[in-house]
């Protein structure tokens, strides 16, 4: 799960992390009394930053210094409820609902904190970069010695001696070390008590007057972990995700937009990408990631066909299921009872294999329905790619 950046600054800050003052704002009247309250507590200037799910947002036009309030006012009403496109969002855009106004800082360094799981060392990495202010991608693609990394044991957790390596890899002046570290083992304890999969400051700054800050910040959560935090479940902001995969969900259903035209119907993430793979070597292209799970019941293949149809660049539909837990024949009354009740119109290949498959693929040949059946993962693939170009 995502969340705004106003959002991460207050967990952040909650565990000391400093932030630069600011608050949210979702009408223009908010938000210029947001400006006007900073202005009248001796800021500099403010930042009128658009809070949406996704980087690029400076590129785009979403984020504006004003060096009055007159300024502030005229980029609020400029960029509040403008249609923001980034490299992120695609040239769709998304439609900027809140604003975060902030003070502007005396920037002298722009640098780059992010924790993230490491899944090759089974824990979480501690990474930083002096290439602070520019995607951590570029520079990593650029120069991989540029990003310093230190992996956390998870039995020990992140110590000082950890920060410190950090700071000093950073060239921050002595006086500042101290402070590093104190700030990064508020960073590290907010990513590990809100069972975060990712934790990112870029910027991570310091001033002309010698302190740190947290400039901009993103967390993203393990979805798996929310039940244990009731609280961060309600930062969840639905207008800013597909409404695709927010409807699915609600189904207990594992969706993911992508942006190809061939559907996708699997029962198992490692079969999810194993049948998206195969799509592309036979030239094809994924229009989704759609897991329905090992005990999927009728309504929620149902659900998943309407959640598919409801994509309108798909031409094909491939469904892929090895039963186990979920019985073949009873995925094919599913389906069948599925295609009927939406009527769809597309071709469907279906590659069938496990528990009770003859019953199964007698369900399907008996339904009365033109359904396409397929032997292996290659000919399914095959199969949809054609009949998706048609």
């Amino acid at each position: 799960m995502k969340i705004h950046e106003y959002q991460a600054k207050a967990i952040l800050s909650k565990h000391g992390v400093p932030v630069p003052r600011g608050e949210m704002a979702t009408t223009r009247e908010e938000a210029q009394d947001a400006a006007k309250r900073l202005f009248d507590q001796n800021a500099q200037g403010v930042v009128v930053k658009a809070q949406i799910h996704a980087g690029g947002r400076g590129k785009g036009g979403g984020v504006k210094v004003a060096r009055n309030l007159n300024e502030a006012t005229e980029w609020i009403g400029k960029i509040l409820g403008m249609r923001l496109v980034t490299h992120q969002i695609g040239p769709e855009g998304k439609i900027v609902q809140r604003l975060l106004i902030e003070e502007t800082l005396p920037i002298e360094r722009e640098l780059y904190l992010g924790i993230v799981v490491d899944r090759a060392s089974a824990g979480p990495v501690f990474m930083a970069s002096a290439a602070g202010g520019m995607e951590i991608e570029e520079v990593a693609a650029k120069d991989p010695k540029a990003i310093l990394k230190e992996q956390i044991d998870p039995a020990v957790g992140f110590q000082p001696f950890h920060a410190r390596k950090l700071a000093f890899g950073l060239g921050l002046k002595d006086g500042q070390i101290n402070e590093a570290v104190q700030f990064m083992t508020g960073l590290f304890k907010a990513f590990t008590e809100t069972d975060a999969s990712m934790c990112e400051i870029n910027p991570f700054i310091t001033t002309a007057d010698g302190r740190l800050f947290a400039l901009d910040a993103k967390i993203n959560f393990d979805d798996n972990a929310l039940f244990r935090h009731p609280d961060l479940r309600e930062l969840r902001d639905i207008t800013e995700e597909d409404p695709l995969e927010v409807e699915a969900s609600q189904y207990s259903l594992n969706y993911i937009k992508l942006d190809g035209n061939i559907a996708c119907m699997v029962n198992g993430a490692g079969l999810a990408m194993a049948t998206m793979d195969i799509i592309k070597y036979a030239g094809g292209s994924p229009a989704n990631f759609l897991d329905v799970g090992g005990g999927a019941t009728a309504e929620q293949i149902q659900q998943a066909f309407k959640i598919l149809l409801g994509d309108k660049h798909v031409k094909a539909l491939l469904i892929n299921i090895f039963g186990g837990i979920l019985r073949v024949d009873m995925l094919a009354n599913g389906v069948v009872q599925a295609a009927k009740a939406t009527n769809i119109k597309l071709p469907i290949v279906l590659r069938l294999e496990g528990t009770n498959v003859e019953q199964g693929r007698e369900i399907l040949r008996n339904s009365g329905l033109n359904f396409i059946v397929a032997e292996t993962m290659k000919d399914a693939a095959e199969k949809v790619v054609v009949a998706a170009g048609k």
